[in-house]
């Protein structure tokens, strides 16, 4: 091929000296998503505590084992805590994603990155299941009669609960992202999936509606509270402790937003097959398991349609 040993020799020599984490930890938190900062920025902050004067290139696979192992049995203890495992795994995630732009800006080779050498935790069944009918009732109506802003944190339940949407996409939710002729919302969740997902009819009147009462403009963001503020995740933090609070076993199995994805998701697979609770979920073709075949069995937004109108007894324009 013409390579002389030295002239690897010399190519590796040309490199910029690799920064210092304290140095790099602010350029990558820069450059990746909002998503991104949120999910590793306490992982980069631990990073930079233990490791901040040293340059990228000289931990090796056994110390970030051993920082993994220390953040595992540092975690904030949680009543619902695995034994610091999740802990563990994003402390690897957040380094492979900081050593994956070091590659990019030539810092390091790709077969110099230790974070790559160092396994995640494998990880353990979800605790998660779908909340019988009786017990949803029961959150709802804590929900509506609770609190400083029922009529939001009502809302807030029934958009979970018929697009099965994660926190950040009903967030991200604007008022342009609305259709009502067809009644359907624009998601925009993790991993930059965007979807258009169907909605009840009374659903959709209730979320024009909020936008009209609280100020919302038609790109800026659609949840919001009483003063015009958009919400924050602290909200649905603060439904759940209150719910908590009224509800005992909500406290002790540590129900969550999330717990009203499986719910919908559960039902609809049971009723309506995988195929459509999996379009339904908004998951991707390449991701997960599901075999090749998912891409030939796509489910259309009006068999999605169809199954959110005998979820919630009202018929939808597209069923």
């Amino acid at each position: 091929m013409g390579i002389s040993p030295a002239d690897l020799i010399e190519a590796s020599a040309k490199r910029p000296l690799a920064p210092t984490f304290a140095e790099y930890v602010p350029v990558v938190a820069a450059a990746v998503s909002e998503g991104t900062r949120r999910a590793y920025g306490s992982y980069w902050k631990r990073v930079v505590e233990h490791w901040g004067h040293r340059r990228l290139v000289e931990p090796t696979p056994s110390e970030i084992e051993r920082l993994a192992e220390y953040v595992k049995t540092h975690v904030v203890a949680r009543r619902n805590a695995r034994g610091g495992r999740s802990a563990a795994e994003h402390l690897i995630a957040a380094l492979r994603c900081l050593y994956k732009r070091a590659v990019a800006d030539g810092f390091i080779a790709a077969s110099d990155n230790p974070a790559l050498k160092v396994a995640k935790p494998r990880r353990l069944p979800s605790t998660r299941r779908a909340v019988a009918d009786a017990r949803l009732a029961e959150i709802n109506a804590i929900a509506a009669s609770t609190g400083d802003d029922p009529a939001l944190d009502t809302l807030l339940l029934r958009l979970h609960t018929e697009t099965a949407c994660r926190r950040g996409g009903a967030l991200a939710l604007r008022p342009v992202d609305l259709d009502p002729d067809q009644c359907l919302v624009l998601l925009r969740e993790k991993g930059d999936t965007v979807r258009w997902q169907p909605v009840s009819p009374t659903l959709m009147r209730y979320l024009q509606r909020h936008g009209e009462e609280r100020g919302a403009t038609e790109a800026g963001q659609l949840l919001r509270y009483r003063s015009g503020q958009p919400i924050t995740y602290r909200r649905y933090d603060h439904l759940w402790v209150r719910i908590g609070e009224h509800l005992p076993w909500v406290y002790v199995q540590q129900i969550s937003t999330h717990w009203l994805r499986h719910t919908t998701l559960t039902w609809v697979e049971r009723n309506f097959g995988y195929a459509i609770a999996r379009a339904y979920a908004g998951h991707s073709e390449g991701g997960g398991d599901a075999g090749t075949t998912a891409s030939y069995v796509r489910a259309t937004v009006q068999e999605i349609a169809a199954a959110l109108s005998a979820l919630t007894s009202e018929p939808h324009p597209l069923s």
